[in-house]
């Protein structure tokens, strides 16, 4: 098919516990032709990880030294501890080879791949956004179900994700979260209609 041919950049955001790195890892092992974008940090690698194959684990210097060359798509601090980015190279390589590709990002990082669009016209060909939507209750649910974060760090989640659920007018794409298997379908529609988007250049 056709538009099976067109490489897609397929980008998730959404409040933490909306379900994003499920959907991505999901995409990736259902066999449909995805891979996930390697991202690049400045941590250090936990047990079990390899370096270009998790991430790529940079030391703060050399991570300091892409920056200056311009070679980063996007990057943050995270916690004020440590950096993530993504480097162009690990974008644009795959999909010139035809390959599609899934990451998730918050929304700074998404505002500046649409930024980087102007510089990278493949990027531009190949960019489709979506946000997760989850209510506030839900959200609240979802998190004290993990059982990981004590009252201080499920308000600061909260009202981190009251800002990002404003940002998501900008994405291309929604999907109001439901059960898993019904994001997934809401997903896999969306794989069909930013396809059939991006070969028809709109």
């Amino acid at each position: 098919m056709a538009d099976q041919a067109t490489p897609i950049l397929l980008v998730l955001a959404g409040p933490a516990g909306s379900g994003k790195s499920t959907l991505c890892e999901r995409l990736v092992e259902s066999g449909s032709g995805f891979s996930r974008v390697i991202t690049t940090t400045t941590r250090n690698p936990r047990p079990g990880e390899t370096n270009g194959v998790d991430y790529h684990f940079f030391t703060p210097t050399e991570f300091d030294a892409r920056i200056a060359a311009g070679e980063f798509l996007e990057w943050a601090w995270v916690h004020g501890e440590r950096r993530y980015g993504t480097l162009a190279s690990s974008v644009l390589d795959p999909l010139s080879q035809g390959k599609s590709l899934v990451v998730n990002l918050d929304v700074q990082g998404v505002a500046s791949l649409r930024a980087a669009t102007d510089r990278y016209p493949l990027l531009a060909r190949s960019l489709a956004t979506v946000f997760i939507l989850v209510s506030h209750d839900q959200l609240q649910q979802r998190i004290r179900e993990r059982g990981t974060d004590d009252e201080a760090e499920i308000a600061r989640r909260m009202s981190t994700a009251k800002a990002e659920l404003l940002e998501a007018p900008k994405f291309e794409y929604q999907i109001q979260s439901a059960s898993k298997e019904e994001d997934y379908a809401a997903l896999l529609d969306i794989i069909v209609q930013a396809r059939a988007k991006l070969a028809d250049g709109v």
